[in-house]
């Protein structure tokens, strides 16, 4: 039996990182850079050799001193890698390679080769590849150079999660006969693709369960369809004669940011819960919010902002068919002037079931305000029958805010919690207000001290 010491305590009672188990400070050093986790090899015997078996490898190359010549800091880095990996425990396998490097010479373009392949070689299941890192890195003056990505060489391994930025990409000619079944996850940004290469890619990995498209450009008629794909996350992306086809039967959520395209379709999309949309807010772009907004009437969890004023209109109406009869749980990005508060009435004449409502503060890029004159004295009657809780963020007391507080207190008849955060001054946080509602009318059950009237 251990003995016990100081008033009963086991002692062995951790009391020092160097009492944890060695998984543990492995464990520890992986959120490290590695540079960093190899200079903890100094701090005693017991670390000497610690780090050289840790599963995750991040190379960062921002750590890297800049120095007069460029070439010598990219030398330098290279070296430095190439250090660790011969230094590293032989058969200690890797989860992650995750990499930043400032590729400026197809000279690096083997030393990279050979880094991918140790990380295949040594069961990698994810590789996070950034050639881009920082705009600081690339001056007009820069000239452009673009590392090819050997994605044959990932047939060997098994990496489930491939995140690529600021390179090339060229998939085998036989990709579509020859699949590469381990990959789940791939995450692409400032990648020149063509049409043929996304379907090519989708095709070639049948079991990819979340594709993010970001930055990326070239590609004209896209058509996205991948009987596995859960997940998908479409941003940045500028061309008004593009089209987009979304055909994935087991897509469950659907992400669009600032992706811009003529045309958009969504099939067979009845498995989609969750989407989040979010365009420029400008005259502009809501075209394109209009268009896509239109397609998600079945989903339960919406994010978005508020442009359904402009619905009221009656060349922009949506048709009478359309109600977002599933939706329960609303992201509105919003302002509180006259024509958003028509537009969240509009809205939720449109969503009967829901239950729960979180409000963030928009930034509008243009203030388009108009609505259509029949409108312009009609009064805000918000239809809320199944609404349990409202979330306003960013609650700072405006005119504009409280005139919608007064207007759920009244109408919102079956509310049950109204949520109401105070924006941090300086480094001074407060705590929420939460209004509940009773028989008698509004209570405050939690306040800061910034007082509330009811």
């Amino acid at each position: 039996m251990e003995e016990q010491s100081n008033g009963g305590e086991d002692s062995t009672k951790i009391r020092s990182l160097n009492d944890c188990p060695e998984d543990v400070l492995l464990h520890i050093l992986s959120f490290l850079p590695t540079i960093d986790a190899v200079r903890t090899s100094l701090l005693s015997r017991k670390w000497r050799n610690l780090w050289s078996s840790i599963p995750s490898l991040y190379f960062s190359y921002d750590l890297f001193p800049p120095s007069s010549s460029p070439s010598a800091t990219c030398r330098s880095f290279a070296d430095s890698v190439d250090r660790t990996l011969i230094l590293r425990y032989p058969h200690s396998p890797i989860l992650k390679l995750r990499l930043d490097f400032d590729f400026k010479d197809y000279l690096y373009t083997s030393h990279i080769d050979s880094w991918i392949r140790y990380a295949i070689n040594h069961n990698a299941v994810e590789l996070d590849l950034d050639f881009f890192i920082d705009r600081k890195y690339h001056t007009v003056e820069t000239q452009h150079f673009s590392y090819d990505f050997p994605f044959a060489a990932l047939r060997t391994g098994r990496v489930r999660v491939l995140k690529l930025c600021h390179c090339d990409l060229y998939l085998p000619n036989n990709m579509p006969t020859e699949p590469f079944p381990s990959l789940r996850s791939i995450f692409l940004d400032q990648i020149p693709l063509t049409d043929e290469m996304v379907s090519d890619l989708i095709i070639g990995c049948p079991n990819l369960e979340s594709l993010t498209l970001e930055h990326c450009y070239a590609m004209k008629d896209l058509k996205i369809r991948g009987s596995k794909i859960k997940e998908l996350y479409l941003r940045y992306f500028y061309c008004d004669e593009a089209s987009l086809e979304i055909a994935c039967p087991n897509l469950r959520l659907l992400n669009m940011k600032a992706f811009e395209v003529g045309k958009y379709s969504l099939k067979n999309s009845s498995a989609l819960v969750e989407a989040y949309v979010f365009f420029l807010h400008k005259m502009d772009c809501y075209v394109y919010w209009s268009k896509v907004v239109r397609l998600l009437g079945h989903v339960k969890l919406l994010s978005v902002q508020n442009w359904w004023f402009k619905l009221l209109a009656p060349k922009d109406a949506i048709p009478g068919s359309f109600v977002l009869k599933n939706l329960t749980y609303l992201e509105l990005q919003t302002g509180y002037s006259d024509s958003d508060l028509l537009g969240m009435a509009a809205l939720f004449e449109l969503a009967p079931n829901l239950d729960t409502m979180i409000l963030d503060y928009l930034y509008k890029i243009s203030n388009d305000e108009s609505v259509p004159e029949e409108c312009l004295n009609k009064p805000i009657n918000f239809c809320l029958p199944r609404l349990r809780q409202v979330k306003i963020n960013d609650f700072r007391r405006t005119k504009s805010q409280m005139h919608f507080l007064d207007l759920l207190k009244v109408q919102g008849v079956a509310l049950k919690k109204i949520v109401l955060v105070i924006p941090k001054v300086g480094d001074t946080s407060y705590p929420p207000i939460v209004l509940v509602r009773h028989p008698r009318g509004v209570k405050v059950v939690e306040q800061s001290s910034t007082k509330l009237e009811e």
